[in-house]
């Protein structure tokens, strides 16, 4: 696929902003245009970014993203049960899933990663989406450049890294 999505999946509170906050090393918020995702002081790559998740928005994400076809995604997924509808449009639209679920996340009572009651994580994996779990709660440095690292080669392979 030519598309992909990636997210973060939590939980309210879980971390999912401060994720995308160390992604481009600044306080970041969803926009209405593409933006550019620095990898080193030259190379970058254009991304939608969906920083507060449509779930928490109370709105369906293709309202958010409106008529364009970004070929990177980068979005916020509440853990609720609305959650699948998100999950459908990127499906519906031809994106790959690349997910980390904040298990547990940053404001989470517990510090032991909790049972996917809802069937996210296995609609999920019957997608074919990448998907790894990792503690909101631990210092998101980590996580944040697996995630860069994952951006960088999915978009170097489809010649989209582009230079200043």
């Amino acid at each position: 696929m030519d598309f992909i999505a990636i997210t973060v999946l939590g939980n309210r509170n879980s971390g999912k902003s401060k994720t995308w906050n160390k992604l481009f090393g600044r306080r970041v918020k969803t926009g209405i245009e593409v933006r550019r995702l620095y990898f080193n002081r030259k190379e970058y790559v254009k991304v939608f970014l969906v920083s507060g998740s449509p779930e928490e928005r109370e709105t369906y994400v293709g309202g958010i993203i409106g008529r364009k076809r970004p070929q990177i995604i980068l979005c916020s997924i509440q853990y609720r049960e609305d959650a699948f509808q998100t999950i459908q449009f990127f499906i519906d639209n031809n994106y790959s899933i690349f997910c980390h679920w904040l298990n547990p996340g940053f404001h989470d009572d517990s510090n032991v990663p909790v049972f996917d009651s809802l069937g996210i994580i296995n609609c999920l994996l019957s997608l074919n989406a990448t998907v790894g779990i990792r503690n909101g709660k631990k210092n998101p440095s980590k996580r944040v450049r697996e995630m860069r690292g994952y951006i960088y080669g999915w978009a170097k392979t489809r010649n989209l890294i582009l230079s200043d």
